[in-house]
């Protein structure tokens, strides 16, 4: 997530994901967001990955009920993140309040207010990986402070911005349906005004399911949306980590913020609480 500082996951609480009985799910469903949810209409046959890849690692979010605790792992808390965010990620369910639930062939991830709070989830892959192609198939809540991301953090990470970000796809809800890509490196970050970051305005992102993905090699990295590219990185071969740390493992996060330095940059507004981010499917593919 670009425009301000991260707290490294490693320093978070990981929380391990609770498999929950059909039926104290559906009851837990019936409480979150009625008549917000929509059914996917995302052609699951991707025409967008570059020749030479193979899929190795795919959550498409039809088998379970939660999150697969196989797959992912949720952070938890609320202290800001680094961006000053307002939310309280919670580990999928709190009470009678759910947050993360899949129906319809996608994941929900669902920010709500709650008494003083505003409730929300962050995931994580367990697992990492050094260079591929990443792809989601995504649909952006709206609202003013609305904050989605899918992006990938250092397996090994313990410094920012040393260690690296990579943001496939971010989206602020005060500037609707511009969806960006960027990096974040020692020498190249919004902190010191050398960030790297490319955009583009998606009409539906907001309404309709949209392709994110992003490229990794040893030689560059780029972002799409819908297979066109936006957003363009190259390896400077320095061997220098302050310009390029992108050769070690990273792993994979979705999460939906709340305010924040950038998501709140306008103010937040309440209204649209309950804000849905949809996710159809989440994909990883590997040179053959």
């Amino acid at each position: 997530m670009t425009k301000s500082a991260k707290t490294n996951s490693g320093k978070s609480d990981r929380v391990l994901i609770v498999a929950v009985t059909l039926f104290s799910t559906c009851i837990l469903l019936m409480t979150c967001v009625p008549g917000a949810i929509t059914v996917k209409t995302t052609d699951k046959n991707s025409e967008y990955v570059p020749e030479g890849y193979t899929l190795v690692w795919q959550d498409e979010f039809n088998d379970t009920y939660m999150p697969h605790p196989g797959r992912w792992y949720y952070e938890t808390g609320r202290h800001g993140w680094g961006n000053n965010e307002i939310q309280n990620y919670i580990a999928g369910v709190r009470g009678n309040d759910t947050c993360a639930f899949i129906s319809d062939g996608t994941l929900k991830i669902i920010a709500k207010k709650v008494g003083d709070e505003v409730l929300s989830v962050r995931l994580n892959t367990d697992d990492s990986w050094m260079y591929g192609y990443f792809e989601a198939a995504l649909k952006l809540p709206e609202g003013k402070g609305t904050w989605p991301a899918f992006w990938m953090m250092p397996k090994n990470g313990e410094h920012w911005p040393l260690d690296g970000e990579i943001d496939i796809m971010e989206e602020v809800g005060y500037r609707p349906n511009w969806v960006s890509s960027a990096i974040h490196c020692q020498a190249y970050n919004h902190g010191i005004g050398t960030q790297k970051t490319g955009e583009q305005f998606i009409s539906t992102a907001q309404s309709g399911f949209h392709v994110y993905a992003m490229e990794w090699t040893e030689d560059y990295i780029k972002g799409y949306v819908d297979g066109k590219c936006h957003f363009v990185f190259e390896n400077d071969k320095q061997g220098n980590k302050e310009t390029w740390p992108f050769n070690t493992p990273f792993y994979i996060k979705l999460n939906l913020a709340w305010g924040g330095n950038w998501g709140g940059a306008e103010g937040v507004d309440e209204s649209f609480l309950p804000a849905v981010y949809e996710i159809d499917y989440v994909r990883v593919y590997r040179k053959k």
